[in-house]
């Protein structure tokens, strides 16, 4: 088959951004398509078959897209472009579409959605009171809900973001740890105030939680309290009880959103037919103002090992599933 060249013109901070640190991402491309990608200045030029090009050329132009908002590009965002550039369907479905909702808080630029079903979750947190936000881990779930709370906080469309999350599996028996409330539930968060310290910074975090505006409690101190105009983060949901759920769900107040985030494969209740999560998403699938977006393995944007990983559990699961719905109807 023939090879031939293109060239594709790009501006300087795209051209950077398809490049990556030590030519890294271009890589990572012409390792997935028999190509030869060559930046000379001004653009790149792509070196291959005709079908091979095409595949480059359109992974390229997510990427310029990308960075074309803001973003920071990372191996994870060359990764899942070469991903839904080879799973595409014909009609365009499952691609990030170019006006897909970027949010403009990050430190190190515009935070954007890498994966349709992550485009599709920030269009429901716009969008409704109550949203689900359902998968395997890395699929960004809990990163882009706390992204979106700090976007509302920044802007002033909230008076406080909230988070929650059961503080110990099956449990929440704090009292052992040593410190106050703070020091006993901080651990459990640790993956929201990452996120939180990377969007919004160290010093800025700390500031918002000294003033207020930033709350973390266990599900347990959630009751008896009306959530008003606040953001809230429920988290690892699936470990809460349907109890639970039920309490922590009717906590919202006016002009308050709440999301829900969760892997439903990863219940540690010693009874996980109790698991507020699944029941909640079974019950509520059909009521006005709640959305539901399930991430799947092809959505996890963390090291290409973890989709892996997630996959191969995934298929021990379904060769496991016929057994188990017998003995859960409830499932």
């Amino acid at each position: 088959m023939a090879r031939e060249s293109e060239f594709l013109a790009l501006d300087d901070a795209a051209l950077r951004a398809v490049v990556g640190p030590h030519s890294r991402h271009i890589a990572l491309i012409e390792d997935a398509y028999k190509v030869l990608v060559e930046a000379p200045g001004g653009g790149v030029t792509i070196n291959g078959s005709t079908r091979d090009r095409a595949q480059a050329k359109r992974v390229i132009q997510t990427l310029a897209e990308r960075a074309d908002t803001g973003a920071v590009i990372t191996e994870a965002d060359v990764r899942t472009a070469l991903g839904a550039a080879a799973t595409r369907p014909r009609d365009g479905q499952g691609t990030v579409a170019p006006n897909a909702v970027a949010l403009p808080v990050g430190r190190r630029g515009a935070i954007a959605p890498k994966t349709a079903a992550q485009a599709n979750y920030l269009d429901m947190l716009s969008k409704c009171e109550l949203t689900f936000g359902v998968g395997p881990a890395g699929t960004g779930k809990t990163f882009l809900a706390a992204a979106y709370g700090a976007s509302l906080l920044r802007r002033g469309q909230v008076d406080r973001l909230v988070i929650t999350r059961p503080a110990v599996e099956a449990g929440e028996k704090l009292g052992f740890l040593p410190g106050d409330l703070n020091e006993k539930v901080d651990p459990y968060l640790a993956p929201i105030w990452e996120a939180l310290n990377d969007i919004l910074g160290p010093d800025d975090v700390r500031r918002r939680r000294d003033k207020g505006e930033i709350e973390a409690a266990p599900i347990a101190f959630m009751r008896g309290r009306t959530l008003a105009h606040a953001f809230i983060i429920v988290d690892e949901a699936q470990n809460t009880s349907r109890l639970q759920m039920k309490m922590v769900l009717t906590r919202l107040g006016e002009g308050a959103r709440m999301v829900v985030t969760g892997d439903p494969s990863q219940i540690d209740l010693l009874n996980p037919r109790d698991s507020g999560l699944r029941h909640a998403l079974r019950i509520l699938k059909d009521v006005k103002g709640v959305a539901i977006q399930t991430f799947q393995a092809q959505d996890v944007v963390r090291h290409a090992m973890v989709e892996r990983i997630v996959r191969a559990y995934d298929a021990d699961a379904a060769a496991q599933r016929p057994a188990a719905d017998l003995e859960d109807p409830d499932a």
